[in-house]
């Protein structure tokens, strides 16, 4: 018989099992996936896609969950990143989810993609300009300032082109999110602080972590009438 130098490991595993949220993020061309135990990133994957959403979703996490050992009977609920957005990204992601929560009898949690963008500064930034791609040039814009440890959006999320954001980035804010090289030429001329690459990847654990604190508050969204948050009416065919 073999000797287990690690005899807790699997102790540890199965109590991480027992409390896992699965989270993921498909409301842009970024899509990321975690599993998350309260106090612990199991996994976590990002990656780029060509809006083949809806072929690469489903694959991605039953492998996650394979790899981890793990069912969606295990998981302790399910949180999804709910806009604004791509129209169909978030769409996309949010059926995928409710389809899981239901099925699995899984309580859901929806988290505003904004929210899980800003988590990536420390508070000590003070105030920030959170950024998405809304598509054709144009992007959805919120101003956040720190609160209790945490951020808090102070302005309503709303559609504009990057010089309209560069008027609102005066000298010294930070804009964190998803800029393309216009972007980043209009915030740096507005003398605006741009977060860093790694900082501007919307990653599913920090939304894994939200949604742990509102799982923590007995808080969770009803998986038949959640709906998308969108900054515009939804067009057609409009590309992330």
């Amino acid at each position: 018989m073999t000797h287990d130098p690690n005899p807790t490991r699997f102790a540890s595993f199965t109590f991480f099992a027992a409390t896992v949220i699965l989270a993921l993020d498909t409301a842009t061309r970024t899509i990321s996936l975690a599993l998350a135990a309260e106090h612990t990133v199991l996994a976590e994957a990002m990656w780029l896609t060509r809006n083949n959403h809806t072929v690469e979703l489903a694959p991605a996490v039953e492998r996650m969950l394979a790899e981890a050992g793990l069912t969606a009977r295990d998981l302790t609920a399910i949180a999804v990143a709910i806009g604004p957005g791509s129209f169909t990204g978030v769409r996309i992601g949010l059926a995928f989810a409710k389809g899981l929560a239901l099925a699995q009898g899984k309580p859901l949690i929806g988290v505003l993609t904004l929210d899980v963008a800003v988590r990536a500064l420390p508070p000590a930034t003070g105030q920030a300009i959170v950024v998405i791609p809304a598509g054709r040039g144009r992007v959805v814009w919120a101003r956040y300032e720190a609160a209790a440890g945490g951020w808090q959006a102070v302005t309503t999320a709303a559609v504009a082109d990057w010089a309209e954001v560069a008027a609102q980035a005066r000298s010294g804010l930070c804009v964190v999110g998803e800029m393309d090289a216009a972007g980043m030429s209009a915030l740096r001329g507005a003398g605006a602080i741009l977060a860093t690459p790694a900082q501007n990847v919307r990653r599913a654990a920090h939304l894994a972590e939200i949604a742990w604190g509102r799982w923590r508050r007995g808080e969770a969204d009803d998986a038949a009438t959640l709906v998308p948050v969108y900054a515009a009416s939804p067009v057609s065919g409009t590309a992330p």
